[in-house]
């Protein structure tokens, strides 16, 4: 088969068929979609594990599972192991009787089914099921440099601007097929050209800034382009477990509030620390963002609660999945903001969800016992698939997850201002 792209050898043997007729298609697949974007080349894949976004059974997604089975009967299982996003449902959260009937008899009726597909193609473990795979107690962080083949927005963007692998913010499915191959389309953030910043960001808060709303404010504003953080570093200090996780979540409003792949913070993330403004476009464009322009942007956000001022029956933290330094440091949190209350349990039932790793690593201390006596749940769900149906959308939910505000009715509010709903309720 003649294409344009230039290929290797190898890769053109795949593209010709000498692997089989399946991963022909999948090699065509992938050289098309390349060719969508400009690429003229194809990359090997060099990192250690791959991340799938796809990790629900919907039973919509026949064309899914027949892919699956044909690369499992010709033996084409992924090039590395894998992780996949959270599971969608679990006994262990609040949910009424008809919402785990409609989960569980017409939504994800084909769960254990797709993830018996996942375990034959290369599952790392039958518990790598999160959205951030890339914290150290799941085993999947790629290095600097690596080139990947992911899908989820919240861990592209992660790993291209706090640990410098590179990797384009591809489509579901397309990550299986660069695992497969091996190889991915060369363009956009996997080129030097294509990490350049074309916005500077000049952070002038009087304090440090939400993660969340800082995030969801620049990534409205630069959409899909790279932007270059200035003054952020004045709030993080360096790059420690407090600062990854800030960055965890403020990179994960970016993507999804916008389509950010990539940022640079200057004197914190890898490339900005080694070639500081280097990385900035020369025609780059300017974004102030003070007080007042955060407050702006909190402010636009609308309510899409049927009744506005209802009470709230659920809350969700962990989207994405929280980290082990934050689920120890709001164990704290809701333990004092209970004393001052005078309550003994959350006043609104409150999920937590994190990566099965992180939530063992957890209970395995202290902290695990004290977080179940306020009442709060530990879940490994994703919390987006459970409000991603009519049911779940009409109750009012809350959150301080940008990503999960703008993919479904949840309401945003602050960190500050979830702990006084869910330690105080309406007292």
């Amino acid at each position: 088969m003649s294409v344009k792209m230039k290929l290797t050898a190898e890769q053109q043997a795949i593209l010709d068929g000498s692997q089989g007729e399946t991963l022909a298609k999948v090699m065509e697949t992938l050289v098309r979609y390349g060719e969508l974007f400009g690429a003229d080349s194809m990359a090997p894949v060099t990192s250690q594990y791959n991340h799938l976004v796809t990790s629900f059974g919907l039973k919509a997604l026949g064309p899914v599972y027949d892919l699956m089975d044909k690369l499992i009967a010709e033996g084409a299982a992924s090039k590395q192991p894998f992780s996949a996003d959270p599971r969608p449902v679990d006994k262990n959260v609040p949910s009424s009787f008809l919402q785990d009937f409609v989960f569980r008899n017409f939504m994800y009726t084909k769960q254990d089914f797709y993830e018996d597909q996942l375990s034959k193609l290369g599952l790392m473990d039958r518990d790598a099921f999160t959205c951030a795979c890339y914290l150290d107690q799941v085993g999947n962080t790629p290095k600097e440099g690596d080139v990947l083949s992911w899908s989820e927005s919240s861990a592209v963007v992660y790993a291209n601007s706090v640990l410098g692998a590179r990797c384009n913010r591809n489509s579901g499915i397309i990550d299986l097929m660069g695992s497969v191959v091996g190889h991915v389309p060369y363009f956009g953030l996997l080129t030097d050209e294509g990490r350049k910043a074309t916005w500077i960001v000049e952070v002038k808060t009087t304090k440090k800034p939400e993660a969340q709303l800082l995030g969801s404010a620049i990534g409205m504003k630069v959409m899909e382009d790279v932007p270059y953080l200035v003054g952020l570093d004045r709030w993080l200090g360096t790059l420690d477990d407090a600062a990854r996780t800030y960055l965890k979540d403020f990179g994960a409003a970016t993507a999804s509030n916008g389509a950010v792949g990539l940022y640079h913070v200057e004197g914190i993330t890898p490339e900005a620390v080694r070639q500081g403004r280097e990385l900035v476009a020369e025609d780059a464009q300017v974004y102030v963002v003070d007080d007042a322009e955060l407050q702006r942007v909190y402010d636009s956000y609308p309510v899409m609660w049927k009744d506005k001022g209802a009470r709230p029956k659920l809350c969700f933290m962990g989207c994405p999945h929280m980290s082990l330094e934050q689920l120890t440091t709001w164990t704290e949190r809701v333990e004092q903001g209970l004393r001052d209350s005078g309550r003994k349990k959350v006043a609104i039932p409150t999920v937590f969800t994190a990566a099965p790793a992180v939530i063992e690593q957890f209970q395995a201390t202290p902290y695990g016992e004290r977080l179940k006596k306020t009442g709060v749940v530990l879940s490994y769900i994703c919390p987006l698939m459970y409000m991603n149906n009519p049911l779940s959308g009409k109750m009012p939910v809350i959150t301080s997850s940008n990503k999960l505000r703008t993919y479904t009715t949840a309401r945003y509010y602050t960190d500050d201002e979830i702990l006084v709903q869910i330690t105080k309720g309406g007292d």
